[in-house]
């Protein structure tokens, strides 16, 4: 049972346990001056752009009114809107079928599920147009097998619309399924005894506990939406990226694409606040000792095609699609590769920058991530709000930043490694401190407590009791900025050194020339390499239940304010 601190509730109801407002315990001052290190960093696009807008003076307003740009920002705010809904609306009941359902094929399907995120969107849009486009794939089978010579469009708001969500609704998968492994299913049990069916249980009971998970994916999705620029610049529908792209490369004067990617931020930020406000200040762990027994499965029954089905129609239309065409490039090829050593080579620097810049975002995203769970505040809800921007804004706006200050401040680091990592950590910080708050927030902080009262200092309680109970998330993390990294072309392309290839900027060169199907093998082998943190990810959440259960048991026990 959850205790709560605002009213009492019966014993036989789950309750959500929610704090007294903002929390009396003062944050460490190393820690707050680390965060707060964090968002200075995380600040420094927004800083460049502020530099580039003033150059616009009093014609910013005159820019921001003009027909065309009050199209691109209602534009962008729809996509986003939708995109992160629908990917919510698309995750959350297919995380539910793969952990406590008796879903056929549940293995397979849990393999595949998170694959959509390893598809480059400017790949998944090439492919949705050679599958769905004018002359492509489905248009030439029917028009040779039927009298239908013409399908509705896949260019525009529907086109990009249908991409982006079923390339980022893993999002919200990932993050409610690692909080599924740490929910105690006697919240289940305790509802569905009290004769409440398994629709009922879930809406009423399950769902509120993973609303910290579900609104963190919705809101990577949201942002991703806004921030991506390959899907609506090859489906052709202006949002904020496409157009300051556009300013970038078409005029010397770079304050009208400062002014519009000011404004990117600015919308970034609402959805952030929003974000904020929508999950609350609940914390959901147990605060009961005993190991946490594995949850009895729902049998489907008769729904158990529909669910296949909608699985299957998800993910055919999300990871076959674009598998498919990679084939047909590949087949169209004849299987030849320009060269294997060229080829191995950006694999491995794909490789590399993924790990690191994994590594590295969970690290520097760990202060804000703590201080945001165990010291709540202005403060901290401030600093956190800095730190989702930088998923908020195009990479070509964060890779400019750091021309600007590679050119003028540290011209040593201009194309050099650490230069590129820093970009990229800043570009996808926000997935790993999602992930971290997320799984944070399911460990009960009397464990931590108990811990430090038997004389352990803050680093090793968290080495040895907070971090194997909050794994999986961590994982979770790595595994999203791991796959989001080898999939980044704006930053890459601008920042990376000299001959410095990676499978993204290969793909890109083949298809800038046209040569889509130059594109198969190193498109190919980006999916395959996916997997990886894939396969890693489940391991890790079957140890992290384990050692969970073992963790609970050693706990102490039910605290007596409790209800």
């Amino acid at each position: 049972m959850v205790a709560s601190t605002i009213e009492p509730q019966p014993k036989t109801t789950p309750a959500l346990a929610r704090p007294r407002g903002r929390s009396t315990r003062r944050a460490p001052l190393p820690l707050l001056i680390a965060a707060l290190l964090v968002a200075l960093l995380m600040l420094s696009p927004a800083i460049y752009l502020a530099i580039r807008a003033t150059d616009a003076g009093a014609e910013a307003f005159t820019i921001l009114k003009r027909p065309h740009n009050i199209e691109i920002i209602r534009n962008s705010i729809v996509l986003a809107v939708l995109v992160g809904l629908t990917s919510a609306l698309i995750g959350v009941p297919f995380a539910w079928l793969l952990e406590r359902t008796d879903l056929p094929a549940r293995r397979l399907f849990s393999i595949m599920s998170p694959l959509p995120l390893a598809i480059p969107s400017y790949v998944g849009a090439l492919a949705f147009i050679e599958f769905l486009g004018p002359r492509g794939m489905v248009q030439r089978f029917l028009a040779d097998h039927t009298t239908i010579d013409t399908i509705p469009s896949i260019y525009g708001f529907w086109g990009s619309y249908l991409a982006l969500t079923l390339f980022t609704f893993p999002y919200v998968l990932l993050q409610v399924r690692a909080t599924f492994t740490r929910l105690d299913p006697s919240f289940d049990d305790a509802a569905r005894s009290l004769g409440h069916g398994p629709w009922r249980t879930f809406v009423r009971t399950t769902l509120p506990l993973l609303r910290p998970a579900i609104v963190a994916g919705a809101l990577l999705s949201a942002l991703y939406a806004i921030s991506d620029f390959g899907v609506v610049t090859l489906l052709r529908y202006d949002t904020f990226t496409r157009a300051i792209y556009t300013q970038y490369r078409s005029s010397f004067n770079r304050s009208n694409a400062a002014v519009l990617a000011l404004v990117l931020v600015l919308f970034a930020v609402i959805l952030v606040s929003a974000e904020i406000a929508l999950r609350g200040r609940a914390v959901y762990h147990r605060v009961g000792g005993g190991a946490r027994r594995e949850p009895k499965r729902i049998a489907l029954g008769r729904w158990k095609i529909a669910a296949v089905a909608f699985c299957s129609g998800v993910l055919f239309l999300g990871l076959g699609i674009p598998v498919l065409v990679i084939l047909w490039w590949l087949i169209d090829r004849k299987g030849q590769v320009e060269s294997t050593s060229r080829l191995l080579t950006a694999m491995w620097h794909s490789l590399e920058l993924g790990a690191i810049v994994g590594l590295g975002t969970l690290f520097i995203a760990l202060p804000v991530a703590i201080l945001s769970v165990r010291f709540r505040s202005r403060l901290a809800n401030t600093i956190e709000r800095i730190c989702y921007l930088g998923y908020g804004l195009p990479g070509i706006v964060i890779a400019l930043t750091f021309v600007f200050f590679g050119i003028r401040v540290a011209t040593p680091l201009y194309q050099t490694l650490p230069l590129l990592i820093i970009a990229l950590a800043i570009r996808h910080l926000p997935q790993a401190l999602g992930a971290e708050r997320s799984s944070l927030l399911t460990v009960n902080p009397r464990v931590e407590e108990a811990a430090r009262s038997l004389g352990r200092n803050a680093g090793s309680t968290f080495a040895h009791v907070t971090l194997p109970l909050a794994r999986s998330g961590f994982v979770a993390g790595w595994a999203l900025v791991f796959v989001a990294v080898m999939k980044e072309l704006p930053i890459t392309l601008l920042l990376a050194p000299i001959e410095y290839r990676t499978l993204a900027t290969e793909i890109w060169t083949a298809s800038g020339s046209g040569a889509y199907s130059d594109a198969a093998v190193p498109a190919l082998i980006l999916v395959v390499i996916a997997s990886l943190p894939t396969l890693l990810f489940r391991t890790e959440r079957r140890q992290a239940s384990t050692e969970s259960d073992e963790s609970a048991a050693r706990s102490p026990g039910p605290d007596p304010t409790a209800t």
